[in-house]
């Protein structure tokens, strides 16, 4: 599954050379995109009857990415968010700017809490069908804070995220036979797990570690969290290809580039922040487009990080013998986390 391209980016770059080389990568990914299609041309596979569920969805990409489900014919988009209130204000705008009534459903989900998990996914099994589930919400934060056990952006972005997207997949393969089409598990990952060294790999106990707010590099922890959500998902959707069940399930990694909605993310604030913000990062809309197309379902793209809407580069390090060596143990340590909050959740893949 890893791309063996020379990439811009080596792990361990310093926070200059690290704003130098995001310069790179974006003013990249942000030329090509004016030139092909990214501003001028929006996303056109339709998406007619299907059932998409969108997390995060109140706000930023999530709800772009909800509008343009929306807007491409999907019979039934749910917004799965934390404040219910927020959500049908999300909702209201969709239905304002599409001119679809009916469509859109707002669920309540926090993915602070495993009990909201547990809820949500078991509300998941009660649809008639269910074809692409987008992993999108996710969390930074700047101080230490422990959320059931563990640092919060772990709990959030890495271990329920992942319980959560484990939990839909026998949704998604019933779907798939019942319609003989794939279902598509994507997550909205990031292109700052190029710049983490994610020294904690080295730990006996990588969560544990992580849990420890001594040890804590907060100005790095986001960084740590979106490389370990890719190497989860790269293990995730190995053992998918193996266990061979029925009902085939594309599983991804998207990367929205760098868009105003989350500007700063594992950033310092200051010039360089805000030249980017005025001359390189997309709009929220513009980036929402990659959501879309990995919600496609390309059976290329199962396993992929996809970025510019093609399949992207990794890091050098998650293709290295040192990165498939970390991914089998951030899968081994996070199948027993998870076991433990939902024993024989493992089974379902």
């Amino acid at each position: 599954m890893g791309l063996t391209a020379k990439p811009i980016l080596e792990t361990g770059t310093t926070h200059s050379q690290y704003q130098l080389a995001s310069l790179q990568i974006i003013a990249r990914v942000g030329v090509r995109s004016e030139e092909v299609w990214f501003v001028s041309m929006q996303k056109t596979t339709k998406f007619t009857g299907q059932t998409i569920i969108v997390t995060g969805s109140n706000v930023g990409l999530g709800l772009e990415a909800a509008r343009h489900f929306v807007r491409l014919d999907a019979s039934k988009v749910i917004l799965a968010v934390r404040t219910i209130k927020k959500g049908e204000a999300a909702a209201a705008s969709i239905e304002e700017t599409t001119g679809h009534k009916g469509v859109v459903e707002v669920w309540e989900l926090d993915l602070c809490k495993s009990e909201s998990v547990q809820k949500f996914a078991s509300r998941v099994d009660t649809l008639d069908r269910l074809d692409v589930f987008m992993a999108n919400a996710g969390i930074m934060a700047k101080t230490f804070t422990k959320v059931e056990g563990n640092e919060s952006q772990i709990t959030v972005n890495v271990i329920n995220t992942m319980l959560l997207g484990i939990m839909v997949l026998p949704a998604l393969r019933a779907s798939a036979i019942k319609y003989n089409k794939p279902g598509v598990l994507s997550f909205t990952g990031s292109f700052v797990h190029y710049v983490t060294e994610f020294p904690e790999r080295n730990a006996p106990n990588i969560f544990e570690d992580l849990a420890d707010e001594g040890k804590a590099r907060m100005a790095d922890r986001y960084n740590v969290s979106k490389m370990m959500e890719l190497l989860a998902v790269r293990e995730l959707a190995t053992k998918m290809t193996e266990s061979k069940k029925d009902g085939q399930v594309i599983i991804s990694v998207a990367n929205p580039g760098w868009v105003k909605a989350n500007m700063g993310s594992g950033e310092k604030s200051g010039l360089f922040t805000a030249f980017g913000r005025r001359f390189i990062a997309r709009e929220t809309e513009v980036g929402s487009r990659t959501l879309v197309h990995a919600a496609e379902g390309d059976p290329e793209t199962h396993g992929q990080y996809l970025s510019d809407c093609e399949i992207g580069e990794v890091s050098s390090f998650v293709y290295s013998d040192a990165g498939a060596k970390a991914q089998k143990k951030v899968w081994g340590e996070l199948s027993v986390i998870l076991e433990r909050i939902e024993p024989g959740v493992m089974s379902s893949i």
